[in-house]
């Protein structure tokens, strides 16, 4: 069995955009080459502290992604390690073309960072909520993909990839969730781990085993979902997956040959990201039964987080009655 990592969930809830926001400024006092680009919406996606710490470093270039683009790529060309932001609508939303090309084509150390995402951003609406971000990135070649679970690790990889010679996606949302990873957590260098175990309140084997491999935020109706199955005799084991591409290919195998079915679960469409990242591999390696749950080819619209959460079958309720009926 691959061992787990120390979890527990916190009282305290911050949004990814705050560890981004963190892990900028921590990583900037140690690199004098980042700098940063926004897209009129700096206090928003968390870029004040670094605008405030750093100024001569910081560019609004206004509401411009693709010239956001292209000046990111030049400065990187230059021996700049540029971090430019906008809500993921916008960039990659908007910008996707300038990103291919001068940014992934040219393989440029440019970090896109991708706010407000998923249907958390709630009353938003459908036109800010990005849903297709990650499938959009994923296709491109030379870009790294990263969805956070919590503020924490947001502010991890965020010092993480100011590290890197590649170019990355880094997903936030706007919405307060709960922290579930420690304060002295340390980033893995993009590999999966397993969060929760199931333990029989008899102490014997569950009937079922099942493996629920989740990024983001999302994560933590996985964990409440796990929860109720194992009043059920469903044992799930639940992972972070918090790198997309590359995927952590080596643990995906081991973990599913262990598992009677793979579910996977995600804040976006569920065509083209983390289930599909994970159904195309293994259906090549270990075929396996697989259920992807994310938002099944629809638009967001606007209402509550927890509303949109059950709208389009999201929430810890939904998960489980996913899970019942692929193992029944």
């Amino acid at each position: 069995m691959l061992r787990p990592t120390l979890f527990t969930i916190k009282e305290e809830e911050r949004p990814t955009r705050d560890g981004f926001g963190e892990g900028l400024v921590h990583a900037s006092d140690e690199r004098g080459n980042i700098v940063a680009l926004c897209a009129d919406l700096t206090e928003s996606v968390r870029m004040d502290g670094f605008r405030e710490k750093y100024p001569n470093r910081f560019f609004e270039v206004g509401i411009t992604e693709q010239a956001m683009s292209g000046l990111a790529s030049g400065m990187a060309a230059m021996g700049y390690i540029p971090f430019m932001a906008s809500y993921a609508m916008f960039s990659p939303g908007r910008n996707w073309e300038q990103i291919r090309t001068t940014i992934a084509y040219n393989n440029q150390p440019v970090k896109i960072i991708g706010a407000h995402a998923g249907v958390s951003v709630g009353p938003d609406g459908a036109t800010h909520q990005a849903l297709e971000d990650v499938a959009i990135m994923r296709s491109i070649p030379n870009m790294e993909v990263y969805v956070p679970c919590d503020a924490i690790e947001a502010r991890e990889i965020t010092k993480h990839i100011a590290s890197t010679n590649k170019p990355a996606y880094l997903r936030l949302t706007r919405e307060k969730t709960p922290l579930m990873l420690p304060d002295d957590y340390e980033w893995k260098g993009g590999k999966a781990y397993i969060v929760h175990v199931p333990k029989h309140k008899y102490g014997g084997e569950f009937a079922i085993s099942v493996g629920l491999i989740a990024c983001g935020p999302i994560l933590y109706e996985a964990l409440k979902a796990a929860k109720e199955l194992e009043k059920e005799n469903i044992g799930v084991t639940v992972v972070n997956m918090p790198q997309i591409k590359p995927l952590d290919t080596g643990f995906l195998l081991r973990f599913a040959k262990e598992q009677r079915a793979v579910v996977t679960l995600e804040e976006a469409q569920a065509s083209g990201g983390l289930g599909s990242a994970v159904s195309e591999y293994l259906s090549e390696h270990l075929p396996k039964k697989i259920v992807r749950i994310g938002v099944e080819d629809r638009f967001g619209q606007s209402g509550k987080p927890s509303e949109l959460y059950d709208e389009y079958g999201l929430s810890a309720k939904h998960i489980v009655e996913k899970i019942k009926s692929a193992v029944s």
